[in-house]
């Protein structure tokens, strides 16, 4: 796309999913995700009846008179997407490729994030971290983040999730909520994944397109690996070639979903032929009876 068919594609997510946020995901967003905690704001003069254990040392030893902490509930959240733009996000047997889709659910969420007061930041990676976005506040902010993922040229075609994963490790010095929007095409990361989780709210979201799955029956088809090169051929027309296939991709998703499940990290799975809006609200409401 050029700039301005990137442009044009910004401002149509834009009222698409501002009418979605204002609608559907403002409330839901903000009923999930309410805070990390509590911060410390000032500190007063201690009265009968309180929290010994909440004693500022510090300043009661500076004073005639002892004083303890004011807490207050830590509302303002750093949301961070980590896009995977590999060779395999630029597939899409129906209207949009996986890479259009997951510039959508970035600004869903995003506009979610700016209505709650909350700062955004973006992480785009191939086998390697390609683009950082630093967490910021507003509209304009997001804006920018969604015309990033669309207008993107990436360097490099494989994947490695574990390079990302290290990336947010070493530069996020405070809690956040971390979406990962990926197609999870990948090995080894498990190590990371689950270090990173324990420190912050990690979601996985993975997208997948029908093809990946069902081969129609069309004869002698050749696939190229988009990420590797590699080329092979396929007699799709055999029942017993389109069961393997299918069978291949069913274990993969399969082991993905076992991984997040025994991280304890949700996944919400979107198909590139289907609306993103149900598994969204299904992921909230899920969410939101736990909290």
């Amino acid at each position: 796309m050029n700039t301005a068919e990137i442009l044009k594609k910004v401002r149509k997510i834009e009222i698409h999913t501002t009418k979605l946020v204002n609608d559907m995901f403002g409330g839901e967003y903000q009923s999930v995700f309410k805070g990390q905690g509590i911060e410390f704001a000032d500190v007063r003069e201690y009265v009968p009846g309180d929290d010994i254990r909440s004693i500022d040392w510090n300043v009661t030893a500076r004073s005639d008179k002892a004083f303890i902490k004011k807490y207050v509930e830590e509302r303002e959240l750093t949301v961070i997407f980590a896009v995977d733009m590999s060779g395999s996000q630029q597939f899409g047997s129906y209207y949009n490729l996986k890479s259009e889709i997951a510039a959508e659910i970035t600004a869903l969420l995003s506009f979610s994030a700016v209505k709650n007061h909350d700062k955004t930041g973006l992480v785009i990676f191939t086998d390697t971290v390609e683009k950082f976005v630093p967490v910021k506040k507003g509209k304009t902010h997001v804006l920018r983040v969604v015309r990033e993922i669309l207008g993107y040229k990436a360097k490099k075609k494989k994947t490695n999730i574990q390079s990302a994963i290290e990336f947010l490790t070493r530069i996020l010095t405070r809690t956040a909520v971390i979406f990962i929007i990926s197609d999870f095409m990948d090995r080894d990361y498990e190590k990371g994944l689950k270090v990173l989780s324990q420190r912050h709210d990690v979601i996985a979201i993975q997208l997948k397109d029908p093809l990946e799955s069902a081969l129609p029956s069309a004869g002698i088809i050749e696939f190229q690996d988009i990420e590797s090169g590699q080329t092979t051929l396929l007699d799709s027309s055999s029942k017993r070639a389109r069961t393997a296939f299918q069978l291949l991709e069913s274990n993969r998703l399969e082991r993905v979903d076992f991984l997040f499940k025994r991280l304890g990290i949700d996944k919400i799975l979107i198909s590139s032929h289907e609306s993103y809006v149900e598994p969204l609200i299904r992921f909230f409401r899920k969410r939101e009876g736990r909290v």
